[in-house]
């Protein structure tokens, strides 16, 4: 377990919230130091890596490909998470009662550690090509995952260690089979514009806005099933913008909406264009949901899940045989598994993070939590399934 604290305290150190490149280094001179990996970096940043079975063609791809995959990228730390003036300097990285504390220390430098080791240690069975992949802009939409899956990075298989602990249960680590996704999207209402003293010259935009989201609130927000657990989207109009000054009828209004997405469904925001007059509608950003399409990779994932959670407990001098057991369950978040899935990858969520940890201001992660994951990776890597 000490390697894998020192391996993540050494990578959540370096700053990576505006440029990933330092941190980036530091995965790839580790793959090259203590794996006989082929080992890759490609133009953005991301860092690939892959041990092939002997004589095996290096396609990735095939049907024995799986993939351990994470981000290096994170998001702005507070002050009191970094060593210099502001946001300046290294990250500081506290080892306090049992956790890891600091900016990434759970989205996701830790778990990150955990598949790195994994990959490193795992025997796959003879057939099986192990890749690993961490990338850059998850945090910006997944650009790293776009660009590596563009220049040819579809493995069959892949297990994203975004956080995946106590959605089930508090502290259990269970197997995400699906995620939603993120449709941003933008309502513009236009009018004509005329003296507020006459109203009646003019076409008031914001009444026509008020018009557009009530056929939005009247929407149905999309939904789905994937191995029997429900993942319900949502639908919300966040900003409103109209107006310049107070004595003029708006020519202009903008509404934006934040829309859940879920496997395979959508709300028909199309419908507010044909509904009222004078509204277009617009996207912005489209972040793809996730469901995980073989059930055989989801019920071997969740059966490492449970023996790992059963070997840890028995370790334990206070185990309790009717502790709560790893679950299939769905994230509410988008993370690089859309992407991925959405390539044509059998995806799956599984990491250390616990909601609520990740892009706060004292982020931390559970040591004992990262070591499951750790051994979770490499089960799930020699599993024959």
């Amino acid at each position: 377990m000490t390697e894998l604290v020192d391996l993540t305290e050494r990578l959540v150190a370096i700053p990576s919230h505006e440029d990933a490149t330092a941190a980036g280094d530091a995965v790839e001179s580790w793959l090259r130091a203590e794996t006989d990996a082929r080992v890759e970096r490609d133009a953005v940043g991301n860092v690939l890596a892959y041990r092939e079975p002997p004589g095996g063609s290096g396609r990735v791809g095939g049907d024995e490909t799986l993939a351990l995959v994470g981000h290096h990228d994170v998001v702005p730390p507070a002050e009191q998470q970094t060593v210099g003036e502001g946001t300046d300097g290294e990250y500081v990285v506290e080892h306090r009662d049992g956790r890891l504390r600091g900016r990434g220390t759970a989205d996701m430098k830790g778990s990150l550690a955990a598949c790195l080791l994994a990959f490193r240690d795992a025997t796959p069975p003879a057939d099986r090509t192990l890749a690993f992949a961490s990338f850059v802009g998850e945090e910006e939409g997944g650009t790293g995952a776009r660009h590596a899956i563009s220049e040819g990075f579809t493995p069959d298989r892949a297990v994203v260690a975004e956080g995946s602990t106590g959605y089930s249960a508090p502290g259990v680590t269970d197997v995400a089979v699906a995620h939603k996704g993120r449709r941003a999207s933008t309502l513009v209402a236009r009018g004509t514009a005329a003296h507020a003293s006459e109203p009646e010259a003019g076409e008031n935009a914001i009444y026509r806005a008020s018009d557009a989201i009530d056929v939005v609130r009247d929407l149905d927000a999309p939904s789905a099933t994937v191995f029997g657990e429900s993942v319900t989207g949502s639908l919300a109009v966040t900003i409103v913008e109209g107006g310049e000054t107070w004595n003029v009828i708006p020519e202009r209004c903008a509404v934006t909406i934040d829309e859940r997405t879920v496997p395979g469904d959508r709300a028909d925001l199309g419908r507010v264009e044909e509904a009222v007059t004078g509204v277009e509608w617009s996207v912005d950003q489209d972040l793809p949901p996730m469901a995980c399409e073989e059930a055989e990779f989801a019920d071997a994932a969740l059966s490492v899940a449970r023996e790992v959670h059963d070997a840890g407990g028995r370790e334990s001098a206070d185990h309790d045989p009717g502790a709560p057991e790893p679950e299939h369950v769905s994230k509410p978040h988008a993370t690089d598994a859309g992407w991925l899935a959405e390539a044509g990858a059998a995806c799956l969520v599984c990491g250390a993070a616990e909601p609520g940890e990740a892009h706060t201001d004292t982020e931390s992660v559970g040591i004992d939590v990262l070591e499951r994951c750790r051994r979770i990776y490499r089960g799930i890597c020699e599993r024959e399934a």
